[in-house]
């Protein structure tokens, strides 16, 4: 589903991310760990179509991601690790807002923001505006907006972070049930065990360069 091959991208004389191959299979859940400043944000955000890198080819479901960036959108889910809200809107006006930017059918459009919000337990929240949302609320509402046009594909960059306990486990939770839907999950975090309690694959990210990648059995067996 995501294939990338010698991918190079250089910020003036800094090098984000050297000589890149990863492949990563349909309905995989992928962990990208690395810390900060190893390329992973770079490297979501090329897949995403939000940078050209330097060099190398990117493809999503057989498209390529550089050439046709178009086509690409509809596949994919991303959601940054910063990330704002329209303040002023309620939770379901937001999510309306976007639907009508991907533009989903006005009669599918209530019932697919009822689901979408019943899948990030927000369903309760529903009428409330946003400014009254705790961070984790606005997390997953975020979240919501990335799952709203029923992508194949998720790009997801620290979407944990700032999270409480509860609320991570809840997400895991969440994750698990989204490949048991058929999506493609490519995820970053800096923290190693907690993305092997619901990855299916991790890769390991260093200064750029994809040290070891693989089933996470194999990869925490030959760690």
């Amino acid at each position: 589903m995501i294939c990338v091959e010698h991918l190079r991208m250089e910020y003036a004389e800094n090098v984000a991310i050297q000589n890149l191959n990863l492949e990563i299979a349909e309905g995989e859940v992928f962990g990208l760990i690395g810390p900060n400043g190893a390329g992973k944000t770079t490297l979501i955000r090329i897949l995403a179509t939000l940078l050209e890198p330097t060099f190398g080819k990117v493809q999503i479901d057989g498209i390529d991601v550089l050439c046709d960036p178009l086509r690409i959108h509809p596949l994919i889910g991303y959601m940054s690790d910063f990330f704002s809200l329209y303040e002023n809107m309620r939770v379901w006006e937001y999510l309306d807002h976007f639907a009508r930017c991907y533009r989903i059918a006005p009669r599918r459009r209530d019932t697919l923001i009822d689901e979408t919000l019943e899948l990030v337990s927000l369903e309760v929240r529903r009428d409330a505006e946003i400014s009254e949302l705790s961070r984790g609320m606005r997390q997953r509402l975020c979240f919501a907006r990335s799952l709203l046009h029923e992508p194949k594909v998720l790009l997801l960059d620290e979407p944990a972070s700032g999270l409480d306990p509860a609320a991570r486990m809840e997400f895991r939770e969440l994750i698990k049930q989204l490949r048991q839907m058929g999506r493609t999950v490519l995820i970053s975090s800096h923290i190693l065990p907690e993305m092997t309690e619901f990855c299916t694959s991790i890769g390991i990210l260093e200064k750029g360069e994809l040290l070891v990648s693989g089933h996470v059995d194999q990869i925490l067996q030959d760690l």
